[in-house]
């Protein structure tokens, strides 16, 4: 998921870290089915890694780690979208879900 994705973004000529300014708004590809795809992209790594390691710490942890995701990176970036796409990105919003 992730090498696609970043493909994708990287053809819009958009940035990939959330901190940096957003030049295009990316709909196709896997943001079709998801509005953070890389972020769905992590936790299934976290999981997978989780799994491996057979931890019952890290399984444990996931929630948190899903939840200060969610509101510490996602919100925020979404907030940031919907003031520098507008209408565009609300349209997105209502199109397709946050995470799957």
């Amino acid at each position: 998921m992730m090498v696609p994705t970043t493909v994708l973004m990287i053809r819009h000529k958009t940035a990939l870290s959330p901190y940096k300014p957003t030049t295009a708004l990316v709909t196709s590809g896997l943001f079709r089915y998801s509005r953070n795809p890389l972020y769905v992209a992590l936790l299934m790594i976290y999981g997978g890694v989780t799994l491996h390691a057979n931890s019952l710490w890290m399984l444990f942890l996931a929630p948190v780690l899903f939840v200060v995701l969610d509101r510490v990176v996602v919100v925020p970036e979404e907030e940031y979208l919907g003031r520098t796409c507008g209408d565009e990105y609300v349209e997105y919003k209502k199109k397709v879900r946050r995470w799957i």
